[in-house]
């Protein structure tokens, strides 16, 4: 945790700057929205993409959704990339891990203290972001749909969760480390639920990628979570963490 505890402050001050910004250019734009979101609505399969047409622009929640749910989506998944694909990898590369497991600690132990570290890291990201997000939400004079937020934001905090996790589990193959596989896998995954909102044909990725479940024009508009695609992730969530014990606790250390 204090190693990445600096980390940890820049993305987390980053995104909820993002949001309390965002939050706050709504009343200036609350007069102009209504407009706006018929025009949205209208864009066919570029408002398909990012669930333009099902929500309102001219309500706090629906603003919401698109624009701030975009910075959690995209800002909160790399975090999680991050942390998780350099928690165990980065040892090896600052040659650390030598030293590391020379103590009377087993590499179950490192392991699960260092899983530990990573989700602490995104639940705290997401718990600052949301207080964050209510704040300036009151300082502005209005206030969130709670259920819609809660779920939203339990939606997220998984997503980032599941990421993290099979990062973690692709951290314990590499030997010197490399922020731009984390980094990339974000990207696909979050390119491949456009592409799914996008294409029926290409429908399938939902079951794929994590942003399927945290897709903010259907939590909001259907006020509950899909927890057959939530059952998904949990699964390559679980899959990651299991491959990661399974081969860091066998493999050769590099000194």
């Amino acid at each position: 945790m204090r190693q990445s505890f600096k980390s940890l402050v820049i993305w987390t001050c980053s995104i909820a700057f993002m949001l309390l910004i965002c939050i706050f250019m709504f009343p200036e734009m609350k007069g102009e929205m209504d407009s706006v979101s018929s025009v949205f609505s209208n864009m066919g399969e570029f408002s398909a993409a990012f669930g333009m047409d099902q929500l309102s622009f001219g309500e706090l929640m629906g603003f919401y959704g698109v624009e701030c749910g975009n910075i959690l989506g995209i800002g909160g998944g790399f975090f999680a990339a991050l942390a998780g694909i350099s928690v165990l990898a980065g040892e090896e590369k600052e040659r650390t891990a030598e030293f590391l497991l020379t103590y009377p600690v087993s590499r179950t132990s490192v392991l699960t203290q260092k899983l530990a570290a990573v989700l602490t890291q995104v639940i705290v990201l997401n718990i600052f972001a949301e207080a964050v997000s209510l704040i300036s939400a009151a300082v502005i004079g209005e206030s969130f749909q709670m259920r819609e937020f809660l779920l939203l934001h339990t939606a997220y905090m998984m997503m980032q969760i599941e990421i993290a996790c099979i990062c973690f589990g692709i951290s314990a193959f590499i030997r010197r480390g490399s922020i731009g596989i984390g980094l990339g896998l974000a990207l696909v995954l979050y390119f491949m639920n456009i592409i799914c909102n996008i294409s029926e044909q290409a429908e399938f990725l939902k079951y794929i990628t994590p942003y399927a479940y945290a897709e903010a024009s259907n939590i909001i508009s259907g006020s509950e979570l899909e927890w057959g695609l939530i059952g998904f992730g949990a699964v390559y969530a679980l899959v990651g963490i299991v491959v990661a014990f399974l081969k860091y606790t066998k493999k050769d250390i590099a000194s």
